[in-house]
């Protein structure tokens, strides 16, 4: 059982925990319900459709989903060409579902990535990403200044091949902190942005700039400085030929300076991670 942080009990981690399962449990039932001819705008329904039978009022921001090249960010030059499209899904092509519940005041990211039926590329892409779970955290425990991770998650991707796709993400974001969210008993997030989320988004903002540590991690000099203790959503992404693939989950930071300790992912109890562990066990 890993400690709590100076500004998470242990309580408080276990609910952001359930969240994150909560994404996941979305993103899952989504995509096997995927189909050929499914359009993105659908999929992204589906997943808002999914979360509010499941009591979730608020979110970080809509649902994604992006299918093909979108998978890759291709083309992705303004912020507008996040948004869902009418692209159908076909057989053998990726596809991602993003999404960012909100749930008693807590937060949650994920990024799944899937294919609708065997894509060579595709598998090789989210086998490698096993490597970026390592490399962060080994690096964050170092206390490395992520600007510093962030070269390193870079010359591993030119390494092996690929296409950072960080660079296509808004202010070229790795990842970003996750502060609480003032608990509603309703809001509009699942047809718009969560105003919640939001307001603790800002928050963390403002934090950051009057101590130095921006919340946001990226190749940037804003981002010469160890990670805070708090909570990180992580999203390292992939792309090689127009497919891309990621994951995205919290990192726990602590102010332990007991290495193992010091920082750890939330829950090893997630698709991807599994997925590592079936592949390494028929191996």
């Amino acid at each position: 059982m890993h400690p709590a942080t100076s500004e998470y009990t242990a309580a408080d981690l276990r609910r952001y925990r359930e969240v994150q399962q909560l994404a996941y449990a979305c993103a899952e039932s989504v995509a096997a319900r995927l189909k050929p001819g499914v359009t993105e705008r659908e999929a992204a329904r589906m997943q808002r459709e999914w979360l509010r039978g499941h009591g979730v009022r608020d979110g970080f921001h809509l649902p994604f989903a992006w299918f093909g090249d979108r998978t890759a960010f291709a083309g992705f030059a303004v912020p507008l060409r996040f948004l869902p499209t009418d692209r159908r899904l076909e057989p053998g092509m990726p596809f991602i579902l993003d999404l960012a519940p909100v749930r008693g005041g807590r937060a949650a990211e994920a990024g799944y990535s899937g294919c609708l039926g065997p894509h060579p590329v595709h598998e090789r892409l989210t086998a490698d990403l096993r490597a970026y779970r390592e490399l962060i955290l080994a690096r964050v425990r170092e206390r490395r200044p992520l600007r510093e991770v962030s070269a390193h998650v870079d010359r591993l991707m030119r390494t092996q091949g690929y296409a950072g796709r960080h660079r296509a993400h808004p202010f070229g974001v790795r990842a970003h902190r996750v502060g609480r969210a003032p608990h509603r008993r309703w809001s509009r997030a699942l047809r718009g942005r969560g105003t919640g989320a939001l307001q603790g988004a800002a928050r963390e903002v403002l934090r950051g700039h009057r101590d130095g540590t921006p919340p946001r991690w990226n190749p940037s000099r804003s981002a010469d400085h160890p990670p805070r203790a708090g909570l990180w959503a992580v999203e390292p992404h992939l792309g090689f030929r127009g497919t891309g693939a990621k994951f995205e989950e919290l990192l726990v930071v602590t102010d332990s300076r007991d290495p193992q300790e010091s920082a750890f992912w939330l829950d090893d109890d997630l698709p991807h991670v599994r997925r590592w562990q079936e592949e390494a066990q028929a191996v």
